[in-house]
């Protein structure tokens, strides 16, 4: 069989076709990789706002039951409240990250958990 023989119109129309599909994978890929950080950073932060709160109260109860010395009930009030805060903050941010997806029209899939070596 012979190769078709197109004119340089059409040959031109099928390469600019074929370039602008490839940009356009590779603007998918990119917006994802950058989504992706984005995503850990923000995962990062409501870690850091986990432990960070806790360890706050840590140190307020601590300085409570050295000042008033009302060991150790200072330490676990400050650990209760720390936990507390810490909690409040976290679920803050991902009401607020939940809304920015909201707002830009994205739709999470439910990935359901599998364990390793379970068959269906």
């Amino acid at each position: 069989m012979s190769p078709t023989k197109e004119s340089r119109e059409e040959a031109i129309a099928r390469l600019t076709k074929s370039a602008s599909e490839l940009e356009a994978r590779t603007a998918n890929a990119r917006s994802a990789e950058i989504s992706a950080h984005a995503v850990t950073s923000q995962a990062y932060k409501i870690i850091a706002e986990l432990l960070g709160g806790v360890i706050v109260g840590i140190a307020i109860g601590f300085g409570v039951d050295r000042v008033f010395g009302t060991a150790p009930w200072g330490l676990i009030g400050g650990v209760l409240l720390g936990f507390a805060l810490s909690l409040w903050m976290a679920r803050r941010t991902a009401n607020r990250l939940m809304a920015q997806a909201k707002a830009a029209g994205i739709q999470a899939e439910a990935i359901p958990f599998e364990e390793a070596g379970e068959e269906d």
